[in-house]
């Protein structure tokens, strides 16, 4: 009998001191599966110095290649002037780093990145990629090749998916997203990259009408859908900020999403939906496709018409 087994990963782990608070706080009292570090990011040195001296070891690498907030910027670790706008920090958006940023830049970067966290004596469990800035979503120019060649490298599961789940408000819509995973999923196979069956995504941003008591039904729902298999779902919890409240937008959605992670009605929702909150580790072990099988369905993929 197959089981639901869920990763809810904190993202955004090392943005700033009240993200800090909020993912520390729930990996403390294992309210969630894990989190990822942003190594360019301006409280990145104390979220990676806590990580260290507690040996943490379900905590993964964001690779951060965008800064969206006026309020929180920051600059790549390489200064390579491809990876950033006009005031010298990285793109805001997506669309500006995919039209700007040179190949070789990025691989340069990202393994900056990756050596940064390890100087901290952390063993990273997994990594995944801020704003999908890697993924070729606004222009389609993707750098998926690369970020798999390198967790292939450093033996790290990442963050792709097999199949969009139906209903996935946010991913089914896509003009041929089931291509296009498919094509991805078969090359992490082929590389030997182990990934989550689904990803399961909510708005980043409030919701016209919507309230806190409404997002957490919503969230609560999506647990009692949940396909078999391996699920991802991933939040960014903040504590309460007045300046942060003031200066970034939505930010009263990050300070829902870490209350819902301490609500008793969400850890019983887990257990009645029959969901195993689980960890990269577990997709380490179990999230890896045949590279024959992987090898046929990405030929298949790069014929289709």
């Amino acid at each position: 009998m197959k089981a639901k087994h869920l990763i809810i990963n904190c993202d955004d782990f090392g943005q700033s001191a009240p993200m800090n608070r909020a993912i520390m706080h729930l990996l403390e009292e294992r309210r969630v599966s894990s989190a990822t570090l942003m190594a360019p990011a301006p409280g990145f040195e104390e979220a990676a110095a806590w990580c260290g001296r507690r040996g943490q070891a379900n905590v993964g690498l964001h690779l951060t290649l965008t800064s969206e907030f006026d309020a929180i910027r920051w600059a790549s670790l390489t200064g390579h002037p491809s990876l950033h706008d006009e005031s010298g920090h990285m793109h805001k958006t997506v669309e500006g780093f995919e039209r700007n940023a040179d190949s070789s830049a990025v691989g340069k970067e990202l393994l900056a990145q990756y050596e940064r966290v390890a100087r901290y004596g952390i063993k990273l469990s997994h990594a995944d990629n801020h704003m999908g800035s890697l993924y070729g979503t606004a222009t389609g120019r993707s750098h998926i090749p690369l970020a798999l060649k390198l967790c292939a490298k450093w033996r790290l599961p990442f963050r792709l998916f097999r199949k969009v789940h139906p209903g996935d408000s946010l991913l089914s819509p896509i003009p041929g997203i089931d291509r296009a995973v498919g094509k991805a999923s078969a090359l992490a196979g082929v590389m030997g990259v182990a990934i989550p069956d689904y990803l399961l995504s909510h708005p980043f941003e409030i919701q016209e009408g919507e309230t806190y008591e409404r997002f957490k039904q919503e969230l609560i729902g999506k647990l009692y859908d949940l396909p078999d298999g391996i699920s991802e779902t991933y939040i960014h919890p903040a504590a309460e900020d007045a300046e942060m409240l003031k200066k970034v937008p939505h930010w009263a959605k990050r300070v829902w999403e870490y209350k819902l992670m301490q609500e008793d009605d969400f850890a019983y929702a887990l257990k009645d939906a029959g969901v195993v909150l689980t960890d990269y580790d577990y997709v380490r072990k179990h999230g890896k496709a045949s590279r024959l099988g992987s090898a046929l369905s990405l030929a298949r993929e790069l014929m289709r018409k």
